[in-house]
């Protein structure tokens, strides 16, 4: 792990590289992972988009997203465990709101577990706390959650 991170707008054929990404950076106690027949589908979306980062060829990260007129929604957000730490966060939340503005959005949103410790990446890339889902998702574990919904302007 020693290359550089490359930044790629995915293809369908790249969906294998995106679950392996996909069930290294989820705990499947949260249940928060999608199926491969989910993100199958936002290929078919005009208004969507999933980045892909590589390292070497190897996958290492990913971002999906969606534009609604000036509004743009982070979907999801994965970075394998092994190169978290390397600012592929941080790139791919950039490169998702370049490529929405380029697509007329003006705000940027996202919804994530209100524990979920990524909340500092968004934090620092500018998104501040906008709303909150009492008890919104419930785990493999059992466990009830809040969701929180957070904007960028």
């Amino acid at each position: 792990m020693s290359g550089a991170i490359v930044l790629a707008t995915a293809r369908v054929g790249d969906v294998g590289a995106l679950m392996e990404v996909m069930e290294a950076a989820f705990d499947p106690a949260y249940g928060e992972a999608w199926s491969a027949a989910q993100l199958l589908t936002l290929f078919a979306l005009p208004s969507a988009r999933i980045c892909l980062a590589r390292e070497d060829e190897q996958p290492c990260g990913f971002s999906a997203a969606r534009v609604a007129g000036p509004e743009s929604e982070l979907l999801l957000l994965a970075v394998n465990p092994l190169w978290r730490g390397r600012g592929i966060g941080r790139r791919l939340i950039e490169d998702w709101q370049a490529w929405a503005a380029g697509e007329g959005a003006e705000e940027y949103f996202l919804e994530m577990r209100a524990d979920n410790s990524a909340v500092h990446l968004y934090r620092e890339a500018g998104f501040t706390e906008c709303g909150r889902r009492t008890a919104y998702y419930r785990g493999g574990d059992g466990v009830v959650r809040d969701a929180i919904t957070m904007r960028r302007r």
